[in-house]
Order: structure tokens, then sequence, then C-alpha cells
């Protein structure tokens, strides 16, 4: 099977099912506040949030901001390796695998640390080419990638094995960064995402996403066509993930159960409804990019897990069915006992 881009019909089908969702959240009042003394990256503070989860405060000088950072600290001694667990487009002030995944009760008796990062509200978890006036400045693959692991990792005094996870935005992004750093991580997971960036497709998700929360895509990596758009596209970088265990969930965006119950729970019955809806059509657009996805790394023979879920939506309560699935591929690649 070779790799072709959706057809124009059906890419038109799924960027109007996408550019009907309601925003999920209101787009920041302004831009964060940018430090132009901050030129050193380091930590600020540690709070205790309970046991074994703390909070960091680290200084980025790449985006002359604090950084706020959750650590879950694995259970057994040390040393452990590591996941990194990327958020989706809110970037709230703590990572919701936190507030409404249940990352920590999942994690609570596993032997991984598992790092949290928030605030990155629309970023791509990427490094942009320009400040925005919403968004503000945004070097997240740099925090990702050399500023934050030194410091994380020589606290936890990690064993030096990583994994890299996220849902949504941050499934595409964890796709990204592991393209673009080969070798960096063992295993990577994608719940939800889409990865292309390219094509009319890829573009048009990149756009809405980043446009969600008010900020301008061309401060992103440029005009939409520019070199820095092929850069970042995963099925164009697929290659580069041969030898990595690769994870990918989407559903259909048929409501659950339990999402059928969320609703009917809703104080506002009319705008949780309304949600729903939106989480159908993005779910269905996720099932649509993983399919494509899939495809494209079984043409060049690199081995992927793929669940593909015969309902859910893109809600938090969906996102957490698929934890534990994805954790039965990050953890033998982490080199921990098999769950299944």
């Amino acid at each position: 099977m070779r790799f072709r881009a959706p057809s124009t019909a059906a890419a038109m089908a799924l960027i109007a099912a996408l550019a009907s969702v309601p925003a999920l959240a209101d787009p920041p009042a302004g831009p964060p506040a940018v430090d132009p003394a901050m030129t050193r990256t380091g930590t600020i503070s540690i709070e205790t949030v309970g046991p074994r989860h703390e909070r960091f405060a680290i200084a980025s000088a790449a985006m002359r901001r604090v950084i706020t950072v959750d650590v879950l600290h694995g259970s057994g001694s040390g040393p452990r390796p590591l996941l990194y667990l990327l958020d989706g487009v809110d970037g709230e002030p703590v990572s919701g695998w936190l507030t409404k995944g249940r990352a920590a009760e999942f994690f609570a008796d596993k032997p991984v640390d598992v790092v949290l990062t928030s605030g990155g509200t629309g970023s791509m978890y990427s490094d942009w080419m320009w400040r925005d006036a919403t968004l503000g400045v945004n070097r997240w693959e740099t925090f990702l990638t050399a500023e934050l692991p030194p410091i994380i990792e020589s606290y936890l005094k990690t064993d030096g094995r990583r994994a890299i996870a996220g849902v949504s935005m941050g499934a595409q992004a964890a796709m990204m960064l592991a393209q673009r750093n080969p070798g960096r991580y063992r295993a990577v997971a994608g719940m939800s995402g889409c990865y292309s960036t390219a094509d009319d497709l890829g573009r048009a998700v990149t756009t809405i996403t980043v446009a969600s929360r008010g900020g301008n895509v061309e401060n992103l990596w440029g005009p939409p066509g520019s070199p820095e758009w092929s850069a970042h596209d995963s099925l164009l970088g697929a290659p580069q993930l041969r030898g990595t265990s690769i994870y990918l969930a989407a559903a259909t965006g048929l409501p659950t159960d339990a999402d059928l119950v969320a609703v009917s729970r809703a104080s506002d019955l009319g705008e949780a409804l309304k949600t729903a809806g939106g989480g159908l059509a993005l779910e269905a657009g996720a099932r649509s990019c993983t399919e494509r996805f899939a495809a494209r790394l079984a043409e060049l023979n690199i081995p992927a897990t793929v669940d593909y879920a015969p309902t859910g939506m893109h809600t938090w309560p969906d996102f957490e069915a698929q934890l534990p699935r994805a954790w039965r591929v990050l953890a033998p690649a982490l080199g921990l006992p098999d769950p299944h």
C-alpha cells in the first residue's frame, strides 16, 4: 500500500467538520509575560503536592518565562526510566492529565517517573519562528529536549531510558519530537492525534489548532507551505522513527456509555451537547489522521501498535481509557515488566 495524501473531497469534509467545532476554552487574555532578564535556565522552586508528587517552577531562558512542571515519582527504588506526558491544546496551569485524565492514579504503582508540563496553550509544543500577540514566545522543542531534561533527569537520577506520549495536540507534538530527535526516546505514543503538517489536511488541522486559542499560525513555522511545515510533518519524517516503539490510538467519535452519562449529568445540558458534538467531529478527524499515519508506517515496514476503538469521543474520559493500552507498549520499551 503506497502512501497517498487524502482526496480533496475527504480533506475538505474533514476540514469543514473541524472548523465547525466550538472552541473548548476562551483564548488567553494576553500572552504570557516575558522577562528579558531571564537568560539562564534553572529550577526556581520545588513544591510537594502529595506523596511522590512534586511541582517544579523552572526558568526557561528560551521562552524567558517560568514553566510549571509536575513530576510523579514512580514506585520502588531508583533509578527509574522516564515518561514525558504532553497535554492537549488547552495548556492549563496544571496538566489535564492530572486534573482530568487520572494520570497520578494510574501511575501510582508503576516503576516509572512521569513528567508533565503545563501552559503550552495552542503551541504545538514546537519552537515558533516569531512571538505571537496572543500566545507569546514559544520555544517548546528547545525546552523539552534541551532545557528540561538535564534538570529533571539529574534530579530524579533516572536510568537514561525515555519515552514520550501525548493526547490530541500533544499526540502530534510527541510524534514530531520523536521523529525530529531520533534516538532520544525509546517509545512514543500518540492518542487521538493528527500527524501531518505539509499537506492540505495537516495544514488545516494545525491552523485550526493554533487559531482556536487565538494564535496566528504564520508565527509558528512561517506561512503554510514554508520549509518548516515539511520539517515538522511526521508522515514525511516517519523513516526517522525506525527502531522506536510506536503506539497509536483513535476512536470513531461515537459516544461511549460513560460519555452519555457525563452529558446527562452536566449542569448545562445544552452546552454539554454542543461540546459533545465538537468531541465527535474532533475524534472522527483524529481517526482519519491516525489511519493515514498507520498506513505510512506500514508502507515503510515500521512496526506500530494501533488501537481503533469502536466508540469514544475527543474527551478526557476516553483519553483516560487509552492510557493503559498505551502503557502496554511503552513499558516494555522502557525495560519494564510487560503489563499484559
